[in-house]
C-alpha cells in the first residue's frame, strides 16, 4: 500500500468535510441557539489534522486497488469520527458513543437515532444532522473527486470502492466530470424538492431538512413524529415521489438529460425495482383495507405507497406507526429492507441487480444441471454479465450472511425481544433507519449498551461500504508496501 497517498488522500478528504461543516455554522450563527462554538471548534480540529495529512508527499500519485479501498474505509471512519465533535461538544448528546452512532447514521444514510426528542435540539445541530445524509448519500469521496482531480490517476479505485452496487463505471470519459453530473443532478433534485415542500406549506428550515434526508435517502427528521407532524397527504406524495426517484441510479438520469428516454426506461434494473415496489404497495393498501386500518382506498393507498418507498429506498421516514399493521403487512416491509433501491443510488440494502444477478444465476445453474452441454451466462440490459462480476455477488450474499450472523450473536447479548434485535441488525446493516419492536417508527436505540452502539455504528458504515472496503482493513495483504 501507498502509505503516503493514502494519508495524503485522507487529509484532503477532511478538509471537505470541514468545509461541509460550514453551511451548518452558517445556520447555528444566524438562529443563535448556542451551537455555535461547537461548529467552530470542530471546523478548527478537522481543518488541523486535514492540513497536516495533506501536506505529505508521496513519491507517487498512483492509487492502486489496495490504496482506493484503504482511502474510502479510513475516511469514512474519520469522517464518522469528527462528524460526531458537534453533536457531543455542544452537549445535544450525553456521551461521545452516542455522538459518533448518530454521525455514523447520518453519513451512512441510516437515519436511526439514540435521541428520544428532536424538537428540543439547536437548529445548527438539526442541520448538520440531515445535512450528513446529503454529503454521506452521493459521497463525499466522490464530492472530493468532483472537485478536487489532483488526487491522481488512480481516482477510479476510489469511485469503485465507495459507490453502491456490482457494476461502476464513468459516465462520461474523464472521471472528475462523471462526479460533477452525479453532483449536479442530486443537487438539481434537491433543490427541487425544497421548492415543492415549501409550496405543500412547510417553512423554508423544514424544507430543506426533508429535502437533504429524502434526497440522500437518510430519513432524519427535525419533528418527533417524523413526516407525520405535518399530517399532509400533498408532503406525504411529494416525499413518497422523490423516495422512490432516489431509489433509481443516478446514473440513468443523464440519460434523461441526452434525450435517451428509451433507454432510461428499458433498463432491467429499474422496471424490476418498479416491479417490486408496485406490488409491495398494492399487497399493503389492499391487506390495510381488509383489515379496516384505514377508512378510504386512498388513504391506505397514500400511507402504504410512503412506507413501503421509505422502506425499499432505505429512507426511514414514517408518517405512521406500521408496528401496528398486520403481520402480513410487516413481513412485506422486511423483505423491502433486504432488497433496497438500485446500484448507484443513494439507497442502501442489497441491491435490485444483485438481486436479478442472483436469481439469474440460479435460473441458468438449473438449466446447466437439465443440459450439462449448454452454455448460459447471465446478461443485463442486453449485455453479458462476466462470471467475475456473478462469482463477487454470490460472494457478497455469503459475507453479508455471515457479517448479519454475527450481529446478531452480539446485539443479542442486550437481552431484547426476538423482534427488536433481529431487526435492529437488519435496519443498521441496510442502512433502513426504523425497524420493528423497539426500534420502530416511533422508537429509537437509545435503550442499547455503549458495545452494541458501536457494533451498530460498524455495522451501518460497513453496508454503506458494501462490506469489502472495512474487512479488507483486517487483511495484512492490505498494508504490505506496494
Amino acid at each position: 500500500m501507498n502509505l503516503k497517498i493514502v494519508l495524503r488522500s485522507l487529509g484532503i478528504l477532511l478538509i471537505c468535510e470541514a468545509i461541509a461543516l460550514l453551511p451548518p455554522t452558517l445556520v447555528a450563527f444566524l438562529y443563535q441557539d448556542g451551537d455555535l462554538p461547537a461548529f467552530l471548534i470542530t471546523i478548527s480540529i478537522v481543518l488541523a489534522v486535514g492540513a497536516t495529512l495533506s501536506f505529505i508527499k508521496p513519491t507517487s500519485k498512483n492509487i492502486y486497488a489496495r490504496d482506493g479501498f484503504a482511502i474510502v474505509a479510513m475516511g469514512w471512519l474519520l469522517m464518522s469520527f469528527f462528524g460526531a465533535f458537534p453533536f457531543y461538544i455542544s452537549g445535544a448528546f450525553p456521551s461521545f458513543i452516542d455522538s459518533f452512532f448518530e454521525s455514523s447514521s447520518g453519513l451512512t444514510t441510516t437515519g436511526s437515532s439514540v435521541l428520544t426528542a428532536v424538537e428540543g435540539l439547536p437548529h445548527g445541530i438539526l442541520f448538520w444532522r440531515s445535512f450528513t445524509h446529503w454529503i454521506g448519500g452521493m459521497g463525499i469521496l466522490v464530492l472530493t473527486i468532483a472537485i478536487l482531480p489532483s488526487l491522481g490517476a488512480g481516482s477510479m479505485q476510489i469511485m469503485k470502492a465507495e459507490s453502491p452496487g456490482p457494476i461502476v463505471g464513468r459516465i462520461v470519459p474523464k472521471l472528475g466530470k462523471t462526479a460533477k453530473i452525479l453532483y449536479s443532478i442530486y443537487l438539481g433534485i434537491t433543490l427541487v424538492e425544497v421548492l415543492l415542500l415549501c409550496l405543500a406549506g412547510m417553512n423554508v428550515f423544514d424544507a430543506f431538512i426533508h429535502a437533504l434526508g429524502t434526497v440522500g435517502t437518510g430519513g432524519f427528521s427535525n419533528m418527533n413524529a417524523s413526516v407525520g407532524y405535518y399530517n399532509s397527504a400533498l408532503i406525504d406524495w411529494i416525499i413518497t415521489i422523490f423516495m422512490i426517484v432516489c431509489g433509481v441510479n443516478f446514473s440513468l438520469y443523464y440519460l434523461i438529460f441526452k434525450g435517451n428516454m428509451k433507454t432510461f426506461f428499458k433498463n432491467n434494473e429499474l422496471r424490476v425495482y418498479l416491479c417490486i415496489l408496485l406490488g409491495a404497495i398494492l399487497l399493503i393498501t389492499f391487506d390495510l383495507l381488509a383489515r379496516n386500518t384505514y377508512g378510504s382506498f386512498g388513504e391506505a393507498l397514500r400511507f402504504s405507497s410512503f412506507q413501503a418507498a421509505s422502506v425499499m429506498t432505505t429512507t426511514g421516514y414514517a408518517t405512521t406507526d406500521f408496528n401496528e399493521w398486520s403481520m402480513f403487512s410487516k413481513m412485506i416491509l422486511l423483505i423491502l429492507m433486504f432488497v433496497g433501491g438500485c446500484a448507484g443510488s443513494t439507497a442502501g440494502g442489497l441491491k435490485v441487480a444483485r438481486a436479478i444477478i442472483c436469481f439469474k444465476s440460479i435460473k441458468h445453474s438449473l438449466k446447466q444441471i437439465v443440459h450439462p452441454n449448454g452454455y448460459y451466462s447471465v446478461r443485463m440490459d442486453g449485455k453479458k454479465i462476466d462470471d467475475k462480476t456473478v462469482l463477487s455477488v454470490l460472494n457478497y450474499f455469503f459475507i453479508y450472511m455471515i457479517i448479519f450472523t454475527i450481529g446478531i450473536i452480539i446485539i443479542s447479548l442486550d437481552g431484547f425481544d426476538f423482534t427488536t434485535t433481529l431487526t435492529s441488525v437488519i435496519t443498521t446493516l441496510n442502512n433502513i433507519g426504523p425497524g420493528l419492536g423497539l426500534v420502530g417508527p416511533t422508537g429509537n436505540f437509545s435503550a442499547f449498551s455503549d458495545v452494541s452502539k458501536l457494533v451498530f455504528s460498524i455495522l451501518m458504515i460497513i453496508g454503506r461500504l458494501e462490506i469489502y472496503p472495512i474487512l479488507l482493513l483486517l487483511t495484512p495483504d492490505l498494508w504490505k508496501k506496494n
